[in-house]
């Protein structure tokens, strides 16, 4: 495929001035300036895109409208009489709802703890947007550094909003981590010596970046699933992997207390009734709800059925007004739009470029405050590429990389995004790449406290679908922090919880109530929530199958 025609004469022009880059720095912006930019361009800040929520816990708070839709639409089982007079399922101490990397971390120390635990998942265990970080994982563990000074730049980069009780406890139990994740076989790179290899992300003050080259989530995942399968051994306090089984329903107890839950096996369309002393919640996040039209680069079950499943039940939400755009999202060729193209390809060296081949931003500034820059040299500078589909785009100029490292850093450090781009006709190494803002996380989520504990008793939260620690934006690196310090939380404290939970007769009553309100606030029958899975058919082009 490779690059058309009128593309590459503004490819030519990155070529041109690469050199003369070599010695150049782009200035960073003042915090005035970055105040000024998000404001005017970063999409958080437009005001139509949002409404206001006209029921449940966070009645009159804003939100995005796809997100207001989902999280107050009517649920999507019907006959609660019925289903209730089904046999239970499953009878289990810990309920995990999710399979990614907070899910599983979750299970490992709620087993470790004595609980027996259900890990039950919409897709394949390991299906989740922890599969799909490429860039690192955040930790202090150097001469240089300190969870102090992560504090300092998490606490920043979150623009001073994060919750600073559980910013601390994502600092110190980080170090903690990497050693728990080496301990159960994460390779991360390592200089010649030994020593763990480090390297800058946006917003970062030392180098603290630990990678496994361009795939550290899928590294990380492999070693967690790997952990939890092999836990699963059908003991009493064995873990059990269902699925294919997302959960659509919550359970509570007369005294409001979470009991269980209800799971939609996918392949028969039955329900399934879960009795459970404690649940923890792992859905990660919602990119496929698409929020203004944006691409994404989240997984195909990314629907935000975890935060549905909680406000629902009654359990207050924080900082769901803000999303996370990261900027370097595949903009060409269009088979991979939004795709996640790493913040380390700027962590090693690589410019962005205008159309005329010119330095237009710091490479490494917070990722809301880069995400803004690049629209605003799209919209209001009119200096952005334009793809043949009409796509706005800026440079990355990943071959600045070998210049500045040297010759095979790229395809040392960056391995399976040169395949990538090499099977579209694109030589990474040598061509600079087209790069636009894509949907990538859900800042916000359920409120927790350190544990991972909610407002309600029995209900865990933990990886993306929690809210509060990174405030109104994500630095790199710490959502991989982030589900294991808290996954393996909310794993202890489901189990410590479980081992005084009183068993108690389950209801769906919330859900009449649920239906009540709805009714007094005028809200219309739509599209059940949670989603499952998007819909992407498209009426003009669908066709009836004879």
């Amino acid at each position: 495929m490779s690059y058309p025609t009128q593309i590459r004469e503004s490819m030519t022009k990155v070529e041109v001035t690469r050199q003369r880059r070599l010695t150049e720095t782009h200035p960073r912006l003042s915090a005035q300036e970055r105040e000024t930019i998000l404001k005017k361009f970063h999409p958080d800040y437009i005001e139509e895109a949002f409404r206001v929520l006209r029921l449940g816990p966070n009645r009159g708070e804003r939100a995005p409208r796809e997100l207001a839709d989902a999280l107050e639409a009517p649920a999507v089982i019907r006959h609660v009489p019925e289903l209730l007079n089904d046999p239970v399922s499953h009878i289990c101490d810990v309920l995990v709802i999710g399979g990614g990397g907070a899910g599983a971390c979750a299970a490992l120390l709620a087993q470790e703890y004595g609980a027996s635990v259900l890990l039950t998942t919409k897709l394949r265990f390991g299906d989740a947007n922890t599969m799909m970080a490429q860039g690192g994982i955040q930790a202090a563990d150097k001469e240089n550094d300190s969870p102090a000074l992560h504090y300092l730049d998490v606490m920043g980069g979150g623009g001073f909003s994060n919750d600073p009780e559980l910013v601390e406890v994502l600092v110190n139990e980080a170090p903690d981590v990497i050693a728990w994740l080496e301990a159960l076989g994460t390779m991360f790179d390592k200089e010649p010596n030994g020593r763990l290899r480090t390297i800058h992300g946006g917003g970062t003050s030392r180098k603290r970046m630990h990678a496994a080259r361009d795939y550290t989530g899928a590294e990380i995942m492999r070693t967690l699933r790997d952990e939890v399968r092999s836990r699963g051994n059908g003991s009493q306090t064995s873990i059990l992997i269902w699925e294919f089984r997302p959960v659509v329903e919550l359970l509570l107890d007369d005294q409001g207390r979470v009991a269980g839950a209800v799971a939609l096996d996918l392949d028969t369309g039955q329900y399934m009734l879960i009795q459970a002393r404690a649940v923890v919640i792992a859905t990660g996040g919602s990119g496929r709800l698409h929020y203004q039209g944006f691409p994404t680069t989240n997984h195909y079950g990314a629907t935000g059925d975890g935060l549905v499943l909680a406000y629902r039940a009654g359990a207050k939400l924080s900082f769901i007004d803000t999303m996370q755009y990261h900027p370097t999202g595949a903009a060409y060729p269009e088979q991979i739009l939004g795709q996640l193209v790493t913040e380390k390809v700027r962590g090693l060296g690589a410019q962005l470029c205008n159309v005329e081949g010119e330095q237009f931003v710091f490479p490494l500034e917070t990722r809301d405050v880069e995400s803004a820059a690049f629209i605003r040299e799209c919209q209001e500078r009119n200096l952005g590429v334009a793809t043949p589909t009409g796509q706005p785009a800026v440079w990355l100029d990943a071959p600045m990389i070998d210049l500045i490292k040297g010759p095979g850093t790229i395809a040392r450090e960056l391995p399976a995004m040169v395949r990538q781009y090499k099977r579209f006709g694109i030589d990474m190494l040598n061509e600079p790449i087209l790069v636009y803002p894509t949907l990538h996380y859900q800042n916000g989520g359920v409120a927790i406290s350190p544990n991972g504990g909610t407002q309600l008793p029995g209900l865990f939260i933990a990886g993306e679908a929690a809210g509060g620690i990174h405030g109104r934006n994500r630095l790199m690196g710490n959502s991989l922090l982030d589900i294991c310090v808290f996954g393996r939380r909310a794993g202890v404290a489901a189990a410590e919880y479980a081992k005084q939970a009183e068993v108690a007769d389950f209801s769906l009553n919330h859900l009449e109530n649920w239906e009540k309100m709805r009714q007094e606030a005028g809200l219309q029958d739509d599209q059940p929530a949670p989603i499952i899975l998007p819909d992407y058919t498209r009426a003009q082009t669908a066709r009836t199958i004879p």
